[in-house]
């Protein structure tokens, strides 16, 4: 689910109980409870309309040892699946990947991150005309938000940066299952090891359920009675 998407939703809720004030307007409580509603009402709008409800955020993950690639008898070919198994149903609101490794050349490398629902984004591929020579990620964190594109980044590759495709993918997706980190050593002679691998993901917060609860809540109490 993206922050558009979100943001659209929450209006057309607080639209929807905005539209509810007119049946509402005339009660036998007086000036003092209209005057309430209508504050509320406007502040209602405005939280729903203008505010990212991020909730909390989970990191799952932790140490490996994988030799990239697997065969210890190559210098190129696939390493083990980085298996994280998430135990919780969690819509993901964001999602960020932390990733430490050690490889003689990281240009090698072509790095997957593959949800439990079958979703595949590419973290990290180089085009050979890209090339360069450098070691290691030292505590690298993809993350869509970041400003350095992870091409145009350098060794160590300490911070975050932009993957080379979205982890937007995959926004509202259950967290539930087993997640696979994929690498490949596409190239002969260097070659590494996984260290740890996490993932970070941002929750939305039940804001608008709240905030529709309340709003309804306020048009109950405050409808006229006959």
């Amino acid at each position: 689910m993206s922050a558009q998407s979100t943001l659209s939703s929450r209006c057309l809720t607080a639209q929807s109980i905005v539209s509810q004030f007119p049946k509402v307007r005339r009660t036998p409580y007086g000036g003092t409870l209209r005057a309430i509603l209508r504050i509320a009402i406007v502040i209602l709008q405005w939280v729903c309309c203008t505010s990212v409800f991020a909730g909390p955020v989970y990191t799952y993950g932790g140490e490996f040892n994988l030799r990239i690639p697997a065969d210890p008898n190559s210098s190129k070919g696939l390493m083990y699946d980085a298996i994280v198994n998430i135990p919780d149903h969690f819509t993901i609101y964001d999602l960020d990947v932390g990733i430490g490794l050690t490889h003689s050349n990281v240009f090698d490398l072509k790095i997957f991150l593959e949800s439990p629902s079958g979703t595949k984004v590419c973290l990290n591929m180089y085009d050979v005309g890209e090339y360069f020579a450098g070691e290691d990620y030292i505590d690298t964190i993809f993350d869509d938000e970041a400003d350095i594109p992870i091409e145009m980044a350098e060794p160590q590759f300490t911070g975050n940066f932009k993957p080379k495709e979205p982890l937007a993918a995959f926004d509202g997706e259950d967290t539930y299952g087993l997640w696979r980190l994929q690498i490949y050593d596409a190239y002969y002679a260097d070659t590494g090891s996984l260290d740890n691998f996490n993932i970070i993901v941002t929750i939305l917060e039940p804001a608008t359920a709240v905030l529709l609860i309340f709003g309804v809540g306020l048009a109950m109490i405050l409808r006229p009675r006959r």
